[in-house]
């Protein structure tokens, strides 16, 4: 029983949901207990996605999970923060591919594209049939996206002009899988975001390999050579940097979730690891700076996990804030990160192998660190909230 007496859920946190929210957490940890956990060291070590989950997770109900109409599960954001979670106790690869095909790409979608483009993509997407990504990020503009170099200039006149698409995009996850790639490019009006589908002439997507990281996924390079659109490829609403920003926050908001399902499978590794393995005659849970290594482990895994809860309550209610989600991304994975290294000290030598997951979730952390702001990113951010002053230049 959750906040009983040697539970690891000292704040009893599992009385903030409501039955709803707990019975679909237990059927995404059902999932990722089944199909996840016994695979996942494989796939880990053989690099490769398995494509095949993608429907699988369609039928699950978590591929544009927070999104309503068109085939979407409407679930509460609280509902999708848990389970982000759940998926990334299983791996941080199969979460991110949850994050870029909902958060990213369907969001885009859902948000800013016509009724039209909306009809023909999300049902599919949301079934897991067909994959998207999101095209933003580029080799020399990662943390800055407003120098991006990519552009796309109009192709003929009048309500029939296209667009020719130039430039390149690196880092884009799921690129080479993809059925239909969001991309954003400069444009005489500024940025837009454009439906570019897998297979026009002139687009190359190349997995970027070897990685030591986020194994499990898939993430690209991805060149434009003279690709040649449609007028109907346009997001019409889409217009600026607000636009793929609004995306990036919906997969920022995930993280905060995310992250903290990575830590707890690491701790709850080297807990269980900890409590039957001897050392000196005792278990090595026995011991006075073990005990403190895992008590400091739940400290932080607790308070993460109700602050992403508590961004999930805010969001719902139509109140939550960028700097509030950049607060959540920032701590989230920067301490489970130092919980899944503290966890893979206390397997010692063992905590090297794909027996245990602690180093794999550290390696994919790394990752989650980095991608959708940097800490340095949701700092500067942080620091012009509370300041007022714009540092970022």
């Amino acid at each position: 029983m959750s906040g009983a007496p040697g539970s690891s859920d000292v704040l009893h946190l599992d009385a903030l949901l409501s039955e709803e929210e707990l019975a679909l957490r237990e059927k995404v940890r059902d999932f990722t207990d089944q199909r996840i956990r016994p695979n996942i060291a494989s796939w880990y070590e053989e690099a490769v996605f398995p494509r095949e989950l993608a429907p699988e997770l369609g039928e699950l109900g978590v591929l544009g999970m927070h999104l309503s109409g068109y085939g979407c599960p409407g679930r509460t954001a609280v509902e999708y923060g848990l389970a982000a979670l759940e998926l990334e106790a299983g791996d941080s690869g199969i979460r991110t591919f949850v994050s870029v095909q909902g958060s990213l790409a369907m969001t885009a979608i859902h948000k800013w594209g016509s009724e039209e483009q909306k009809e023909e993509w999300l049902p599919r997407m949301a079934a897991g049939e067909l994959i998207g990504c999101f095209a933003l990020t580029e080799p020399t503009a990662g943390s800055d996206p407003s120098s991006m170099t990519t552009t796309a200039r109009r192709d003929g006149t009048g309500d029939d002009a296209g667009w020719v698409l130039d430039g390149a995009k690196r880092w884009i996850g799921l690129a080479s899988l993809a059925d239909v790639l969001v991309v954003w490019a400069m444009t005489d009006d500024g940025v837009r975001g454009f439906l570019v589908p897998a297979g026009t002439p002139g687009l190359v997507a190349t997995p970027i390999e070897p990685k030591l990281s986020m194994r499990a996924s898939v993430q690209c390079d991805v060149t434009f050579d003279g690709v040649r659109l449609g007028p109907e490829a346009l997001l019409p609403a889409a217009l600026g940097l607000r636009a793929p920003f609004s995306c990036l926050n919906e997969a920022r908001y995930g993280i905060a979730w995310g992250a903290m399902g990575a830590a707890r499978d690491s701790y709850e590794a080297a807990l269980e690891y900890a409590t039957g393995r001897l050392q000196f005659d005792k278990p090595l849970a026995g011991y006075q700076l073990t005990q403190e290594k895992l008590v400091n482990m739940l400290v932080e895994i607790q308070k993460g996990t109700l602050l992403a809860l508590h961004l999930g309550r805010l969001k719902d209610a139509g109140k939550l804030r960028p700097e509030q989600i950049s607060l959540a991304k920032l701590n989230n994975v920067r301490e489970a990160l130092a919980v899944a290294r503290e966890a893979r000290t206390i397997l010692g030598g063992n905590g090297i192998t794909l027996d245990y997951p602690p180093l794999r979730h550290a390696n994919n952390l790394e990752s989650v660190r980095t991608y959708e702001g940097t800490d340095e990113v949701h700092t500067l951010i942080l620091g012009r909230y509370i300041t007022g002053l714009q540092a970022f230049r």
